[in-house]
């Protein structure tokens, strides 16, 4: 029989533009079904405020990373992530979490699973949900991880250190169906999978302007529907099977800039409309956005020199770095992919969760366990 502890260590961070609750995996239960079980608890699902628990009543504030040594001897750690729906009894394993990555090389640290450098600590990092791997950078002076600095990101007040994500090129193809452009429902798209399968979308092909706020877009009805159909054929075209009950693919409207950045997005995760965007969903915008002939191509505004790009989102900007090869099939295929993040420590302890007796049933979990 699982035993399922009453009460577990536990560090509360912000990565990124997300908050998560991140644990040792050796503190959790191993059973996949009995681990989400006490994660709905702590986080306080299925209740849209999440009152009882860690939740912050948002998809970005609902995530856990589960960190544990890595026997991969190209990572130190594994970090699987786990978003735990608010309003439902579910817990999902079936994408990453970019931004909740910006959190585990510091809480490696933390936790003792990887020695601190004397001035900067490198982390490499094996990303459970789909095998893809990363190296967070991060400063450690004096041996201790220093999250004050002066780097910023649009979407978090204030400033903090730098965490330099870099990703190797991805073991799938960048382009999933194999054509730079489909047709779905009538609407071109390009789907992309730099790291987070996305789906790319002119905005005014949906008869939006790519410009309203995230309130007025989710408000949409009919657009709320289209999205919704093309996403489940999406999701079957990109070979991710029946996609009704996950959140990937993401998808992504695109419209000119207007602050000077490549492309202005909008960004669905899937029916909520995300007030910035991820890392993993910009790194396949980025990308998608350089492909001659996508769907974005003719209205972005791509740098002159270099790899950085500025994808534009509702509450400002993500810097990304991102150039692309040549594949052997002679499709496009991802070369580099960087991006800066930050993170910060919130609390550091124990927390408790609700009582199994009053707590709902959970669903089964969704996409099995990867």
């Amino acid at each position: 029989m699982t035993r399922v502890p009453e009460e577990v260590p536990c560090l509360l961070m912000r990565g990124g533009t997300s908050r998560g609750a991140y644990f040792l995996a050796g503190d959790l239960p191993a059973e996949p079904g009995a681990r989400d079980d006490l994660l709905l608890r702590v986080m306080g699902s299925p209740d849209e405020r999440q009152i009882d628990g860690l939740g912050g009543a948002h998809p970005l504030t609902s995530k856990v990373a589960v960190v544990s040594p890595s026997s991969d001897p190209r990572a130190d750690v594994d970090y699987l992530f786990l978003q735990v729906a608010v309003d439902r009894p579910e817990v999902s394993d079936r994408q990453n979490c970019g931004n909740i990555l910006a959190g585990v090389g510091p809480f490696a640290v933390e936790r003792g699973l990887v020695p601190a450098g004397e001035e900067r600590t490198s982390v490499r990092i094996r990303m459970v949900n789909t095998g893809d791997l990363a190296t967070a950078t991060f400063p450690t002076p004096g041996g201790r991880v220093d999250y004050t600095g002066d780097a910023e990101i649009s979407g978090v007040p204030g400033t903090a250190a730098p965490v330099v994500i870099e990703f190797p090129p991805g073991a799938g193809p960048l382009l999933p169906t194999g054509n730079v452009r489909d047709v779905i429902d009538g609407v071109p798209v390009t789907c992309v999978d730099n790291g987070m399968p996305t789906v790319l979308i002119a905005a005014s092909s949906l008869e939006v302007t790519g410009y309203e706020t995230p309130k007025d877009l989710e408000e949409d009805l009919t657009l709320a529907d289209r999205l919704r159909e093309i996403r489940l054929t999406a999701g079957r075209l990109m070979g991710l099977g029946d996609v009704s009950d996950t959140t990937v693919p993401k998808l992504t409207l695109l419209a000119a800039p207007r602050d000077g950045g490549a492309a202005t997005t909008r960004t669905f995760i899937p029916v909520r409309c995300h007030p910035s965007i991820g890392v993993l969903g910009a790194a396949s915008v980025a990308a998608g956005l350089r492909i001659g002939g996508s769907v974005g191509a003719e209205l972005a505004r791509l740098p002159v020199q270099g790899d950085r790009m500025r994808i534009e989102h509702p509450t400002g900007f993500l810097d990304i770095e991102s150039s692309l090869g040549t594949g052997t099939d002679g499709l496009p295929s991802a070369r580099r992919t960087a991006v800066v993040r930050t993170a910060r420590k919130i609390f550091d302890g124990t927390v408790f969760p609700r009582s199994a007796e009053t707590a709902p049933t959970p669903a089964r979990p969704q996409g099995g366990q990867r």
